[in-house]
C-alpha cells in the first residue's frame, strides 16, 4: 500500500464504538418498519445518514480523499449480477478470541454498503475440545487426519463458532446469514491416508449472492460435502482460496492474530510482497539483489508455515486478475488496510516488471497517448495531447512505469539541472496496489533531488505531501520537492525553473510587499514557511487544501553512507541486544567490540562479518579516535566506568586532522545529568537536538517509561502531591555477572538475579532515591512552564520472575477533575505519529512489551472523585529501555533514518 502516516489506535476505537450507535439506529429503523407505516424513502434516508456517519468516522483513519477513493473503488467492484466481488475474508480460529473486535470491523464494512464473503476456521477451538475428549490428533504431511469422531467434533465446533460470529454481528444491527453447507462440493483427498478430508471440486456461489442481495453478510464454514452427501473437512485457507478463485474479488483478506507476515531474521513486518516483480521492500532487505518469488523462497528463514503460505498465495493469485491482491492483517486493523493508502498488514500481489524508456517511440506513442488521454488532468482542462508531447521533447526525459501502464511517470532531466517530474499518471489499480509507490521509488533511486507539481484538488494529494520534504501552494497547484533542505537553494532552483519556463506559473512571492501581506493569492513568503518548525512525528505539511500553503519538512534526507561503530563493554544483555539490531542495520557496521572477559573470542549474534572481541584500553581508544577509525562509539559499561574512555575520545578528537568528532552514546548513567550532553529521548525532547549532537546519554529503562507516562499529564501536575510510579522489571534489568566457561572455553553471561532466586515472587529494592527517580524528575522539569521550579516523583522498583520487560504503573494526583476519556485523549494527542509508541484501551500485559521495540500505554482510569489518574505503561528494558533507544539516537546523530534497523511493528 502507499506509505503514509499510520492512523492512531484511538481513531479505530472511537470509530468502533460508533458502530454500536449505528447498530442501535438500525434497530430503530426495524422498529419503525414494524410499528408505523413509514415510506421506503424515509427508511432509505435514515440508512444513508447512517452510512454517511460511519464514512465520516472512517476519515479518522486516513485523509478524506483516500477513504472516499477506496470506497468508490470497492463500491464499483460489485454489480447486481455479481454482488460478491468486493472481498473474501478468511477468519483464523485464533481471531475468535477477539470476537467483539472482529464483529465491529465487519459491521463497519456493512454500514458503508460493502458485503464481504466471510469464511472462518476453528483450529484452536477444535484442538481444545479434541484434547479434552481424549482424542489423539494425528497429522500426515501437515494435514489433520479426520476420522468420524474428529469430524463430529469439527462439525459441532464450526457450527458453534459460526453462530457466535453471526450473533455478535446481529447484536450490532448487522444482518448476517450462517451458511454451513451447500457451497463447497468435494472429493476425498485420499481416504486411506487422510480419512474424511476433502479436496474442493466445485464452488456454488448462489447461496452467497442470495445472502448479499437480501442485505446480509454471508458467514461460511470450511466444511464441504461429497456428491453423495458425506460431510468432509477442508482446510480453511484452502477453502478461502477456492472461494476466491470462483468469485475473483478485488481483495482476499486473511485475518490472523499476528497482524501480518514477518521477516524470520529481523522480526520486521513485511509490508509488501510482490510475487512476479522485485519488491522494493525486499530489495532493500536483501542487500540490493532483485528478489522475486523464487529468490524469496530460497531465503533460509522462509520455511514451514511461511513457505506454505507463500506457495498458496502465489497459486491463488496466479488464478486471479492482476487487480486482485491478498492481505494478511489483524481484525482490529481491517479498516486501515482497506481504506487507507498506508495499509496496516502485509500486502501480497503479483505485480509487473518496471521499465524505463528515454523516448516515446521505445514505449509506444499510441500507448502513452492513451494514458495521457485517460488520466491527465491537463487534458481534461483543455490542453491538447500533441502539445503535452511536444513540451516533453524540449528536454531529455525518462518515462517510468510498469508493463500494463498502471502507473506512468515522466521526469524531465536537462543536463546539469535539477529534474522535474512533469507527469505522474496512475490508474485506479495502480493506486490500490501501490504500483505508483514502486515507480516513485525507482525515480528516487535515479534522482537524489526532484521537484514536481499537483493540483490542489488531486484526490491523491496526501500521497504527494507524504513523499515530499517541502511544498508550496499557489493558484490551485502545489509545488513539491525532496533532496533540497536549504531555503535559499530552494528559492534559487524555483526561480531558475520560472525563468526557463520549466514550470508554468510563479510559485515564489512577487516582492517584499507580497511577502508581508501574503501576496495576491494569499500565499505566505516561502522563507517564512521553510523555517517553521514541525512537531516531531507529525506531517510536515498543511492538511487543509484551503490554507494555500504547506510547510517545509525539517528533517534532512536520510543518509545511506556506511559508517563504523565500536562497542565498549558489550558482554551484557544490552550489548547483545544492540549487536543483533546493528547486524540488521542497512548502513551501520560494527568494526570493534571490546570486553575484558571475552577478549579473543568471536562476537556472537552479528552476521555481517566475523568480529573478534578485543580489550581496548583508553590509550587504544584515543589513538583510534585520532586516526578516525570509527564514526560512533557506544559505551555499554557499568556506571562510573565510562569517563576514562570518553576523556580519551575527547583527546583523540582534538588531534584529528579533519576536525571531525565521533558520536558517543553512553548507555550508563554517568552523563544523564550533564548539561553539555544531549539526553536522548526523541519522543519527548525532540529529534533536532540529537541530530546535531556528538555526545548523547541514553536514558535509563525505568526512567524512559516513567517520563513517557507522566509527560502527557504535566498540565494537571499537582505541586503539593508528586506522582508515584511502581515499576516491575524482568530480572535481566539487574545485569549480568561472568559465569562458568562454555565447552569452547568462552566465559558465559549469567544474570545477577534469576527466576529461581525470586521463588516465583517479586523483590522490591532501592525503595528511595533510585537514580532513575532523580533522572526522570530532572528531565521532566524541562517540560514544565517554569523549569526553574523542578518537579519530583516517587519511584518504587521491583524485580520480577520474567526475563525482560518493565510494567510501570503511574498514580498521579491531579490539580483538577478530569474524565478518564480525556486522560486517554491526552496520550493519543501527545504521541500521534510516534512509530514506537502504542496507545491502547486495555492495561498492557507482558505480551505487549516483551521483545517489542516500543513503549505501550493503556489502562486509563480516574478515581471516582476525579482527582487522581492511574495509567499503565510498559517497554522491554533491553530494547526501548536500552538498545533500541540507543540505535534511535545513533541513527539521528549519524544522519540515518531514525528507525533504520529497528522493526517498527
Amino acid at each position: 500500500m502507499l506509505a503514509a502516516t499510520r492512523a492512531s489506535t484511538s481513531s479505530l476505537r472511537v470509530a468502533s464504538r460508533a458502530v454500536v450507535v449505528a447498530g442501535q439506529r438500525q434497530a430503530a429503523i426495524s422498529a419503525i418498519r414494524r410499528r408505523e407505516n413509514v415510506s421506503v424513502r424515509s427508511i432509505q434516508t435514515v440508512a444513508q445518514t447512517d452510512r454517511d456517519t460511519i464514512t465520516r468516522l472512517l476519515y479518522s483513519l486516513g485523509s478524506k480523499r483516500e477513504v472516499e477513493r477506496h470506497l468508490r473503488i470497492f463500491s464499483s467492484s460489485s454489480h447486481p449480477s455479481q454482488p460478491a466481488k468486493f472481498a473474501v475474508i478468511k477468519v483464523g480460529g485464533a481471531v475468535f478470541d477477539e470476537l467483539d473486535e472482529l464483529a465491529l470491523s465487519l459491521s463497519f464494512l456493512y454500514r458503508v454498503g460493502l458485503y464481504p464473503v466471510v469464511l472462518h476456521g476453528a483450529g484452536p477451538q477444535m484442538n481444545d475440545i479434541i484434547e479434552n475428549e481424549g482424542v489423539v490428533p494425528d497429522y500426515v504431511d501437515g494435514i489433520r487426519v479426520t476420522d468420524s469422531k474428529t469430524l463430529q467434533i469439527a462439525r459441532r465446533v464450526f457450527l458453534e463458532q459460526n453462530l457466535k460470529l453471526v450473533g455478535a454481528l446481529e447484536k450490532l444491527g448487522t444482518r448476517a446469514r450462517p451458511i454451513t453447507s451447500g457451497v463447497f462440493t468435494a472429493d476425498y483427498l485420499d481416504k486411506d491416508k487422510y480419512g474424511l478430508v476433502g479436496k474442493i471440486t466445485r464452488v456454488d456461489k448462489r447461496p452467497l449472492e442470495a445472502s448479499i442481495r437480501a442485505g446480509a453478510l454471508p458467514i461460511l464454514t470450511s466444511l464441504a460435502e461429497s456428491a453423495e452427501g458425506q460431510i468432509l473437512n477442508v482446510n480453511a485457507d484452502i477453502a478461502a482460496g477456492e472461494l476466491a478463485k470462483e468469485l475473483e474479488p478485488m481483495k482476499i483478506v486473511f485475518l490472523n492474530d499476528k497482524g501480518g507476515m514477518y521477516h524470520g531474521v529481523t522480526g520486521q513486518k513485511l509490508d509488501v510482497i510482490n510475487l512476479d516483480e522485485a519488491c522494493l521492500f525486499l530489495y532493500s532487505l536483501f542487500s540490493g539483489s532483485r528478489n522475486e518469488y523464487d529468490q524469496l523462497m530460497k531465503e533460509p528463514w522462509v520455511k514451514y508455515g511461511t513457505k506454505l503460505k507463500l506457495r498458496e498465495f502465489k497459486e491463488l493469485l496466479d488464478h486471479l486478475p492482476r487487480s486482485s491482491s491478498v492481505a494478511v492483517i489483524s481484525a482490529s486493523s481491517l479498516q486501515r488496510e482497506l481504506f487507507t493508502d498506508s495499509g496496516a498488514g502485509t500486502l501480497i500481489r503479483r505485480g509487473y516488471k518496471l521499465f524505463k524508456h528515454e523516448s516515446i517511440d521505445s514505449l509506444g506513442a499510441d500507448r502513452l497517448r492513451q494514458v495521457i488521454h485517460d488520466r491527465d488532468p491537463d487534458v481534461a482542462a483543455g490542453q491538447s495531447i500533441a502539445g503535452i508531447l511536444n513540451d516533453l521533447k524540449k528536454t531529455p526525459y525518462t518515462i517510468y512505469g510498469d508493463e500494463p501502464l498502471d502507473a506512468v511517470a515522466i521526469v524531465s532531466r536537462p543536463e546539469g539541472e535539477v529534474p522535474i517530474m512533469t507527469k505522474l499518471l496512475p490508474s485506479r489499480s495502480g493506486i490500490l496496489n501501490s504500483v505508483v509507490d514502486n515507480v516513485f521509488s525507482a525515480i528516487k533511486k535515479d534522482h537524489r533531488r526532484l521537484f514536481w507539481t499537483a493540483q490542489v484538488d488531486d484526490e491523491n494529494r496526501s500521497w504527494h505531501f507524504e513523499r515530499a520534504e517541502g511544498s508550496f501552494t499557489r493558484a490551485g497547484k502545489s509545488l513539491f520537492w525532496y533532496g533540497v533542505n536549504d531555503v535559499s537553494e530552494v528559492e534559487r532552483i524555483v526561480k531558475s525553473f520560472e525563468e526557463k519556463g520549466r514550470i508554468e506559473r510563479s510559485y515564489l512571492p512577487v516582492g517584499p510587499a507580497a511577502a508581508r501581506a501574503g501576496g495576491a493569492s494569499g500565499a505566505r513568503s516561502y522563507s517564512t514557511l521553510a523555517r517553521r518548525t514541525v512537531p516531531s512525528g507529525t506531517r510536515g505539511y498543511a492538511t487543509s487544501a484551503t490554507r494555500g500553503y504547506a510547510t517545509a519538512a525539517t528533517p534532512p534526507p536520510a543518509s545511506t553512507e556506511r559508517k563504523r561503530l565500536a562497542l565498549i563493554g558489550a558482554r551484557g544483555f544490552t550489548g547483545q541486544a544492540l549487536t543483533s539490531l546493528v547486524s540488521n542495520h542497512p548502513y551501520l557496521d560494527i568494526t570493534h567490540v571490546s570486553s575484558r572477559q571475552l577478549a579473543g573470542y568471536s562476537l556472537q549474534g552479528y552476521s555481517k562479518e566475523p568480529i573478534t572481541y578485543s580489550n581496548l584500553s583508553p590509550e587504544d581508544v584515543e589513538r583510534m579516535e585520532k586516526d578516525g577509525e570509527v564514526d560512533a562509539w557506544v559505551m555499554a559499561l557499568p556506571n562510573g566506568v565510562c569517563k576514562p574512555f570518553v576523556d580519551a575520545i575527547d583527546r583523540g578528537a582534538k588531534e584529528r586532522k579533519s576536525g571531525a568528532t565521533s558520536v558517543i552514546v553512553d548507555l550508563g548513567a554517568d552523563y544523564r545529568f550533564e548539561n553539555d550532553w544531549t539526553y536522548g529521548l526523541p519522543e519527548l525532547y525532540g529529534r533536532d537536538v540529537v541530530r546535531t549532537s556528538k555526545r548523547i546519554s541514553n536514558p535509563g529503562c525505568y526512567s524512559t517509561s516513567s517520563q513517557l507516562l507522566i509527560a502527557p499529564l504535566l498540565k494537571y501536575l499537582k505541586r503539593d502531591a508528586w506522582p508515584t510510579v511502581f515499576g516491575a522489571s524482568g530480572y535481566s534489568g539487574a545485569g549480568t555477572i561472568p559465569g562458568i566457561n562454555d565447552p569452547d572455553g568462552r566465559p558465559t553471561t549469567v544474570p545477577k538475579v534469576t527466576s529461581e532466586s525470586l521463588g516465583g515472587g517479586i523483590r522490591p529494592y532501592a525503595l528511595t532515591d533510585h537514580i532513575h527517580e532523580r533522572e526522570a524528575g530532572r528531565h521532566l522539569s524541562n517540560l514544565l512552564s517554569d523549569p526553574s521550579n523542578p518537579m519530583k516523583l516517587a519511584f518504587i522498583p521491583v524485580v520480577s520472575p520474567w526475563f525482560s520487560g518493565i510494567i510501570s504503573t503511574l498514580s498521579m494526583p491531579l490539580s483538577e477533575k478530569v474524565a478518564a476519556r480525556d486522560i486517554k485523549q491526552l496520550y493519543e494527542e501527545k504521541y500521534t505519529g510516534e512509530k514506537l509508541i502504542q496507545v491502547k484501551q486495555e492495561v498492557p500485559g507482558l505480551q505487549d512489551i516483551e521483545n517489542k521495540h516500543g513503549w505501550t500505554v493503556g489502562g486509563f482510569q480516574v478515581h471516582s472523585e476525579g482527582d487522581r489518574a492511574v495509567v499503565v505503561g510498559g517497554l522491554d528494558n533491553l530494547l526501548k529501555g536500552a538498545a533500541t533507544q540507543c540505535l534511535q539516537n545513533l541513527n539521528l546523530a549519524l544522519g540515518y533514518d531514525e528507525y533504520a534497523g529497528i522493526p517498527t511493528d
